[in-house]
């Protein structure tokens, strides 16, 4: 008990069911996001009515997904006592009114068992929270049913597509906190299966992502289903021009809360960026990075699902521990990866932007981006994968000269120049591209017709004739640096797999380089 009581998130307000399973998580101190959202989403006292409608920026991994779940879960919590002790108090009533009359106490009515179809009856939850992809929806549900094993009687469902509908209408019955996703939750609403219109808590987590995945009109549809709601969160990277238009149609004078800016984000993170040559070039960089002991588990970005699977393979047949992630897998498929990931027995996971978010494992220590992301701020969420609640974390980001824009772009989101870095015997052979020291945003110049482009300034635009030969034969994976020692395997003795990109195949096959054509030599 005195555990509880010293606990900083008891003093945050919260119900002491909710405190003992912080507790029992490991959890000791609330991060910046939540004692700064918390007491602001809950009410001043239980005659206080009143709901703050709150807008929230914060980093990928500094707690969020407790900040919101916490105060929500606090309130039904509340709300469920009171019923029950109005519930109680009413049954007293008619038990002393029938001794008074004479008569046997009444007998309470049956309840019937919510789980047989026969019974099934249309959800109608107190609290929904919206996920754009149905990982960090599973992530968010799984998060919550941690923070609800004290709290008898609160019932948490997800909703998501890729599941059979009869397994998530039972799992509907009695819901009082839904975590969906905007498709599968509407196809239940439309066939009655789910009513919004009691709805009193409605958060809307990743708001960015939500309308780069063109959700705009589901959005929309919720929100006038859930016109009754008490308070909306909203939760995004940025307080963007199109997230505070979002904002003034479905919110209510919101209060904001920043509690860092691109520029602030991922301190914990080192960031390096290694020009490369080729697509195979990239490929040996990646295999020298993967062989270092210091990884524990690792995900490595493609741009594609065709890339992410072919790039799953490939790493598969050297050996390593690798397995794909992308939206075109069956959700039962991505349901058994993610697992396997989070129990340790896959050590790499490549994966798209999509698939990825909210993916929160604790020992993912490097984040590889192997493939550029669309938007820049699809960067700041992939880094976001290592580096959670204030650990350590390294991104490696792998480009060509052909992606500098995309570079340049990700600097001025995030306002940080990312280190360039080489590898002796993986050194580029054509010349690094290095961005201006102005603070200009890339694009905006646009490359001119003739002479230098724009917006990025000078840097040599030919780089020579066809492709050369790397290192002079010396083996890929080697040195980190001079002097220093081998990298070494997953779990493996030194030399038990074979390089990933490199030349330690038969001389017949060393003349087809990995993934492309033969090279004349």
């Amino acid at each position: 008990m005195t555990e509880i009581q010293n606990n900083p998130f008891e003093a945050l307000g919260l119900d002491p069911q909710l405190v003992q399973a912080v507790t029992d998580l490991g959890f000791t101190q609330p991060t910046l996001v939540q004692q700064a959202a918390i007491p602001k989403a809950m009410p001043k006292d239980a005659q206080d009515a009143g709901f703050i409608d709150l807008m929230v920026s914060s980093q990928t991994g500094s707690g969020k997904t407790a900040a919101f779940l916490l105060p929500v879960l606090h309130t039904l919590i509340q709300q469920q006592a009171e019923a029950e002790a109005k519930e109680r108090a009413e049954w007293d009533k008619l038990v002393a009114q029938a001794e008074a009359e004479g008569k046997p106490a009444p007998k309470r009515p049956k309840r019937k068992n919510p789980l047989l179809a026969r019974h099934f009856q249309p959800a109608v939850p107190g609290a929904l929270v919206l996920c754009p992809t149905r990982e960090l929806a599973q992530q968010v549900a799984h998060d919550a049913i941690d923070l609800v094993k004290h709290c008898r009687g609160l019932r948490i469902a997800n909703v998501v597509g890729g599941i059979p509908y009869q397994v998530q209408i039972a799992k509907l019955q009695n819901a009082d906190l839904v975590v969906a996703t905007p498709g599968r939750l509407l196809d239940l609403q439309r066939s009655g299966q789910i009513q919004l219109d009691k709805v009193q808590f409605l958060v809307v987590d990743e708001a960015d992502r939500m309308l780069d995945l063109g959700f705009s009109d589901d959005l929309a549809e919720v929100n006038r289903l859930t016109a009754a709601r008490q308070q909306t969160m909203m939760f995004s990277a940025t307080f963007a021009p199109r997230i505070q238009q979002l904002a003034a149609r479905v919110m209510r004078e919101p209060q904001r809360i920043q509690i860092d800016t691109p520029q602030d984000k991922h301190v914990n993170i080192e960031q390096m960026l290694f020009w490369c040559d080729s697509p195979e070039h990239k490929r040996k960089l990646l295999d020298h990075w993967l062989r270092d002991a210091a990884i524990d588990q690792a995900i490595v970005f493609a741009s594609t699902q065709i890339e992410c699977d072919a790039l799953a393979e490939e790493l598969q047949q050297v050996g390593f521990s690798a397995v794909a992630l992308h939206g075109a897998l069956s959700q039962g498929l991505r349901n058994r990866r993610l697992m396997a990931l989070r129990d340790g027995r896959v050590q790499i996971l490549v994966a798209t932007d999509v698939a990825a978010r909210g993916i929160d494992v604790p020992t993912i220590t490097h984040v590889f981006n192997f493939g550029l992301p669309m938007k820049a701020e699809d960067y700041v969420h992939r880094i976001g994968r290592t580096g959670r609640a204030g650990r350590q974390g390294l991104a490696v980001t792998m480009a060509e000269f052909r992606d500098r824009r995309k570079i340049g772009e990700i600097e001025a989101y995030s306002q940080q120049a990312i280190k360039t870095q080489t590898i002796p015997g993986l050194e580029p052979k054509k010349p690094v591209y290095e961005p201006r020291n102005d603070a200009r945003r890339p694009g905006r110049g646009g490359p001119r017709r003739h002479g230098s482009g724009g917006g990025f300034g000078g840097g040599a635009r030919e780089f020579g004739g066809g492709p050369r030969e790397f290192g002079g034969g010396r083996g890929f994976g080697g040195d980190r640096e001079a002097g220093a020692g081998p990298r070494h395997g997953f779990g493996r003795g030194e030399g038990a797999r074979q390089s990933f990109g490199g030349d330690n195949r038969p001389r017949s096959q060393a003349s087809k380089p990995f993934g492309g054509k033969g090279r004349a030599r």
